[in-house]
């Protein structure tokens, strides 16, 4: 006679283990402690076996013969159930061990007896900006190409094609050796050769070779129009903001004892953190003096209760001889992120922070406004101190 719900709950627990049988080989093992068990009693190849379904209540009579006929399938097509769940454990185990960040990490640390630290950290935070995120869990030996490419593509979207490029190679290579060591068939980059656009010098026109640069800051600071815009040339250099948050800045998100600007970044709404350098923050304490009173730090000079206008930079800019196509307000960004990386050799992922992209850790949370925030303070000062020794050869080449 098959189970009912109401037999089982009125099954009372008795001094020795005992069974309740539906059909098909499936019962409920009742324990002295009051514990209940579905089992399965089968034959496989002449032997009589049992497998576990599952604890009652967690699993109920309508679930336990669910799985009583699915394990019946498998027998009936020669399969022992016991020895499929047991595979596909393994498998499970197999595939966690063998996850594209599982797989990366390994390559990585490989990779670091033989590369130097700056080039293990830009490798590693290429991988975990971009990559971990979107595929870092997936079984390596599943994934696509078109998911690879998604990866590049989000970067990409960001403007920055030539990390892009970085990104896919850098998987590329983690796949490889995931063929070298039998956990991937292929590559998958392999096939996405020409799908990306090439690298051209910058979407906005900008100076990214240090040999130029002296020239362009001294320039900037040759200005001798008005203190609000020449404060302003000054500062989109040191602080590579995109230039409408520039002109924007107001006195209530700057702290000059704390030497930072805190506010609301204008692509990301996300709140961002620009350490102040001793070079800028001695800008705006003399800005201070001219417009500390008002909101705007960049203020007009009618009145004061406007920020500069959208194009003062630009205007200045060409006033000095600097041409569109060689340098643009939001190209001391570009300036700086080049530089930062392939000169000064810093990670990637504080450049980032820098930037206020939308970056995200592998788990595909969004950073903090205060991320690696130490780091990035002497990073902002190292790039002011930098900048400085730049205008200053440029000035003794001249004199």
């Amino acid at each position: 006679m098959a189970l009912t719900d109401s037999a089982i709950r009125a099954a009372k627990p008795a001094d020795k283990p005992y069974r309740l049988f539906d059909s098909g080989g499936l019962y409920l093992e009742v324990a002295p402690s009051g514990g209940r068990w579905w089992r399965l009693k089968y034959r496989h190849v002449g032997k009589e076996k049992r497998l576990s379904l599952g604890v009652y209540p967690d699993v109920g009579l309508k679930d336990a013969r669910a799985k009583r006929d699915d394990a019946r399938k498998l027998i009936a097509a020669g399969t022992d159930p016991s020895a499929a769940r047991k595979a596909a454990r393994a498998a499970g185990v197999s595939d966690a061990a063998n996850t594209f960040e599982a797989v990366a990490r390994e390559w990585l640390a490989i990779r670091a007896k033989e590369w130097g630290a700056s080039h293990l950290a830009k490798m590693t935070a290429r991988l975990e900006l971009y990559a971990f995120p979107a595929i870092g869990k997936r079984p390596i030996a599943s994934i696509t190409a078109p998911e690879v490419l998604a990866v590049s593509r989000g970067v990409e979207s960001r403007g920055i094609v030539s990390t892009a490029h970085r990104v896919q190679q850098a998987c590329g290579q983690v796949f490889r050796y995931a063929v070298q060591t039998g956990r991937a068939e292929r590559d998958p980059a392999g096939d996405l050769r020409g799908a990306l656009p090439a690298v051209r010098k910058t979407h906005f026109a900008a100076v990214t070779d240090p040999k130029k640069l002296p020239a362009l800051l001294n320039a900037l600071h040759s200005y001798t129009g008005g203190p609000v815009v020449r404060a302003a040339l000054k500062l989109a250099p040191l602080l590579f903001v995109r230039p409408g948050e520039l002109r924007s800045m107001e006195w209530a998100n700057v702290d000059l004892e704390a030497a930072e600007w805190r506010f609301t970044a204008s692509k990301t709404k996300t709140g961002h953190v620009v350490p102040l350098a001793t070079q800028a923050v001695a800008i705006l304490r003399e800005l201070y003096e001219l417009t500390g009173r008002g909101r705007y730090v960049l203020a007009t000079a009618r009145g004061g209760k406007r920020p500069m206008s959208e194009n003062g930079v630009l205007v200045a800019m060409r006033s000095l001889g600097i041409e569109a196509e060689e340098m643009t307000g939001h190209g001391f960004r570009a300036t700086a992120r080049t530089i930062l990386d392939e000169v000064l050799g810093f990670r990637i992922d504080w450049i980032e922070h820098q930037l206020a992209h939308a970056v995200r850790d592998a788990n595909g949370r969004a950073y903090n406004r205060t991320a690696h925030l130490p780091e990035r303070r002497k990073m902002m000062q190292q790039w002011a101190d930098y900048l400085d020794s730049l205008r200053l050869s440029g000035l003794a080449r001249h004199s």
